[in-house]
Parts: structure tokens; C-alpha cells; sequence
């Protein structure tokens, strides 16, 4: 079991993806679940303080995740393909809303440590390594400068064709990081027993080599 934490924009996505890919492990990406949450509320016309509505669609919603040709992600919710639509700064907004809701996360609990299936997994997400799987054999927890990260993201959306402003991306990330690191259940903080990665002069493939060796000494050891 390996749990990659950490605040958005900081390459988690990217470094557990590689990592279980090198292993053969299965791959939970927590944060798409909460996103496929705001989402559904979305388009179900729920308000974001509408609580129990939004628990009740994390309990029920039907969710297919899978890999596509190229090797990246692919994800369907009630038979649609939302691969785009769960990576828009609305939908990463909508999830840190829904995230803070007591009775949202209790739902998608049970439904993320059934991930934990042979060989290993690679839980990436925001609480992985304390509450998800506090008995993760390893903990990262991968952070950037909120400079960087505002950087990285603007990239990868311009990229993809979409004018979006860097300044306005910096103070999303600002209130985000805020929303999670503070809220009151499952807040953004490293396990005490997390190694702690920055990424902000590194590239993915120095990363993803650096929790190789800490995954192999770990599995080493075991």
C-alpha cells in the first residue's frame, strides 16, 4: 500500500499514475471521486450546500474507471464518458466544496479502501495516508510552492486550447488550499509518518524514481 498526499497542482496524479503503472499495483485517484460528486450534484441541479443530496449521490453514483489507448485515464459516470469534464477548474472547485462534507467523505470510505486489492495499490488523494489507509506501508506526502503549481496548471490547461488567466488560477489554488488544509474532517496535513517530497525544481520522472526507491525498500524490508 502506498498513499501519495498532497495540495492540487503538486503532481500527485501524475507520480502515483507512473508509480502503479511501474509496480503492477491498482490505482485509486480519490480526488476524481469527489469531483464525479460535484459534478453529478451539478448537473442534478444541487445546490453545494445541499448536503444530504450530495451524500446521497456519492453513496449511489454509478462510476467506471478504466485506461485508455494512450495509457491515461478514462472515467465514466452513468454510462458517460467525463474524463474532460472532471478535470475543469469548476469541477476541482465543486470537489473541494463537497469534500468538506462529513457526510459525503463516511460515503466514498468504504467505496475507496475497496480499491485495496492484490498486488497493491497507489492511493493518491488528500487523506489517504491518515484516515483512508493509516497503515499504508508507505506515505508521501508531495507538495510545490503554490507558485509553481499555479504554473504547472496553467500550462496543462493552455495546452488544451483554454484561455484561462494565471493570476485567477493562483487565487483558486490559494482558496483551495486554505478550504482543504483547514476543514473540519480529513483536512490536507501529512501523516506524521509521511516522507515529505517537494517537487517544485523536480521533474515527474525524478519523483516517480525517488517513490520507486522508497517503494522498493519498503516492500524490501517486508
Amino acid at each position: 500500500m502506498i498513499a501519495i498526499d498532497g495540495p492540487s497542482g503538486s503532481g500527485k496524479g501524475t507520480v502515483s499514475r507512473q508509480v502503479a503503472e511501474a509496480l503492477g499495483f491498482q490505482l485509486l485517484d480519490s480526488g476524481a471521486l469527489y469531483r464525479l460528486v460535484g459534478l453529478a450534484g451539478l448537473r442534478a441541479g444541487l445546490e453545494p450546500a445541499d448536503e444530504a443530496g450530495h451524500a446521497a449521490i456519492a453513496a449511489t453514483m454509478d462510476v467506471r474507471f478504466g485506461t485508455a489507448a494512450d495509457g491515461g485515464e478514462q472515467v465514466w459516470l452513468a454510462g458517460e464518458e467525463v474524463t474532460e469534464a472532471i478535470r475543469t477548474e469548476l469541477a476541482g472547485n465543486l470537489a473541494s466544496k463537497v469534500a468538506s462534507v462529513a457526510a459525503v467523505r463516511t460515503a466514498l470510505l468504504e467505496r475507496q479502501r475497496r480499491f485495496a486489492t492484490p498486488p497493491g495499490l497507489v492511493a493518491d488523494g488528500r487523506d489517504m495516508g491518515t484516515v483512508i489507509f493509516p497503515a499504508a506501508r508507505l506515505k508521501v506526502f508531495l507538495t510545490a510552492s503554490p507558485e509553481e503549481r499555479a504554473l504547472r496548471r496553467h500550462k496543462q490547461l493552455k495546452d488544451k486550447g483554454l484561455n484561462v488567466s494565471l493570476a485567477g488560477l493562483s487565487r483558486e489554488i490559494a482558496e483551495r488550499d486554505l478550504r482543504d488544509s483547514t476543514r473540519a474532517v480529513s483536512p490536507l496535513v501529512a501523516a506524521a509518518d509521511a516522507i515529505t517530497l517537494d517537487s517544485t525544481r523536480l521533474t515527474p520522472a525524478a519523483v516517480v524514481a525517488r517513490v520507486l526507491v522508497l517503494a522498493r525498500e519498503r516492500l524490501a524490508g517486508s
